[in-house]
């Protein structure tokens, strides 16, 4: 069966334009190998709705509602391959299943890459952090630190006071221009030049960072800037146009179009801004133009 949209990718973005097109009537198709990037979050904050609720109960509930429609089929699995055929492309699956589709909506999600920094891998998602507007506010006020392995992070060095005392640990090689250093120093941060070696804590708890010189700083949760990947290499066998983001490469779009006539993409790999509503919002444009898509090829055959 030749499906009208593909959606490869099954978090927020991709239940979100699979949604818009399974209520326009289309036949849907959503690929999902089941590794969202926010399995390491307990809740999801900040999204309108479902404040606190596991990202992974979000995620479930959105299945559930689409799979009332006849017209929307889940195919848990890996896309492997993706190319364009006649009438429109042809994905491989990991098991050697082949499907058709005439447009594909891509929401491949991103993989981060995270500071080798004993401790910090196994709380990423817990008291290890990427955006204060999603965790800060369960900080309570407490000390907390950013581990500032780039210049951007002045930037969220400059929020971070708003939810608590702010110590920010400067990497090896990092510096900041005369502005921003008096920005950061006017809102109360204290910075501190020695080198983060070891994070100390019971458990996923963050009680602490351990410095170079021995000295230890007490901070509650940690924010720290991962290096990020486009999680499946369909993006870059279709060709798609790339951007250069604050963490890395990521998909070029406007209001969900990319580079390639029928291919849409939504979600953290289409952005460099990651964030729940975010993501949402990006797979209902990118639903919606491949809605118009559809259209417009039975327009004009």
């Amino acid at each position: 069966m030749k499906y009208d949209a593909v959606v490869v990718g099954g978090s927020f973005a991709g239940l979100s334009a699979a949604m818009q097109l399974t209520r326009a009537r289309r036949r849907v198709l959503l690929i999902d190998a089941g590794k969202p990037r926010n399995r390491f979050a307990e809740a999801s904050h900040g999204f309108l709705g479902q404040d606190g609720v596991a990202p992974a109960d979000i995620r479930e509930l959105g299945l559930q509602q689409l799979a009332r429609y006849p017209n929307f089929t889940l195919l848990e699995g890996q896309a492997a391959s993706a190319e364009r055929c006649l009438g429109g492309f042809r994905l491989t699956i990991a098991d050697g299943a082949r499907i058709e589709a005439s447009v594909l909506i891509l929401a491949l999600g991103v993989t981060d890459t995270l500071p080798t920094i004993p401790g910090l891998a196994e709380r990423w998602g817990r008291t290890v952090l990427h955006c204060p507007y999603c965790h800060g506010y369960e900080i309570g006020g407490g000390p907390i630190g950013i581990l500032a392995s780039s210049p951007l992070a002045a930037h969220q060095g400059s929020m971070l006071p708003d939810w608590g005392r702010t110590t920010m640990f400067v990497e090896p090689g990092i510096s900041f221009d005369e502005e921003q250093h008096a920005m950061l120093l006017a809102r109360g941060v204290v910075m501190e030049a020695e080198r983060v070696v070891e994070l100390i804590g019971e458990g996923e708890r963050l009680e602490a960072v351990r410095l170079a010189d021995g000295r230890m700083v007490e901070i509650h949760a940690l924010f720290a800037q991962s290096k990020v990947s486009i999680s499946s290499p369909l993006a870059s066998q279709l060709g798609l146009e790339l951007e250069e983001g604050p963490q890395g490469l990521h998909i070029k779009v406007q209001m969900g179009v990319t580079s390639q006539p029928g291919v849409f993409a939504a979600g953290d790999a289409a952005s460099p801004m990651h964030n729940a509503t975010l993501a949402s919002a990006s797979g209902v444009m990118a639903g919606i133009a491949a809605h118009r898509a559809l259209i417009e090829a039975s327009l004009w055959p």
